[in-house]
């Protein structure tokens, strides 16, 4: 069962970096989705940060909640609009 959670904290921590890297924040500067789109990613950067100090703590659990917890932000603002992108393997759209 560890080698299983293990495999899947990594897999995830590898998704959500590489989403962050793609959702590129797409409404126009000093505008009300500009905004939510900054919130999304912040929220999705914080749950990432947040998993990697889960992971040095020995915590597989709680880093793979924080994980999908911010990869679900991308996605939300991904079908929002809000992130500009183009993988359909990385995001819903």
């Amino acid at each position: 069962m560890a080698a299983d959670l293990n495999e899947k904290v990594e897999r995830y921590e590898r998704l959500l970096r590489e989403a962050l890297a793609k959702a590129d924040i797409s409404p126009i500067e000093n505008s009300h989705m500009r905004t939510v789109a900054e919130d999304y990613k912040n929220m999705a950067r914080s749950y990432y940060e947040d998993g990697i100090h889960f992971i040095k703590s020995e915590d597989p659990v709680n880093a793979l909640i924080c994980f999908s917890y911010g990869h679900a932000w991308l996605d939300a603002g991904a079908r929002l609009g809000v992130f500009d992108v183009d993988d359909d393997v990385l995001f819903t759209i």
